[in-house]
């Protein structure tokens, strides 16, 4: 006895589809690398301003200050780690 056109296409559809599962990237979790900074203070004096950033996940502290008033000339910052 022979098998029928219809089981012999729904074997080939499994099969393809089994082979298909095979060459298909796997699903991966994203990962959510942006820093969560929170701003927690800021000062200016003259033509200096300053602003400090508080990370809480990693306790880590961010300082920065810009010079030059309305036409900024520079940022530097600076990071530390709270105990």
């Amino acid at each position: 006895m022979t098998p029928s056109l219809p089981r012999l296409s729904v074997a080939a559809a499994v099969l393809a589809l089994a082979g298909s599962a095979v060459f298909m990237p796997s699903a991966r979790s994203q990962i959510h690398a942006a820093p969560s900074l929170l701003p927690i203070g800021v000062a200016s004096s003259g033509n200096a301003s300053t602003v400090w950033f508080h990370e809480p996940s990693s306790g880590k502290v961010v300082a920065c200050q810009s010079t030059g008033g309305n036409a900024l000339t520079g940022v530097q910052c600076a990071v530390g780690k709270l105990p």
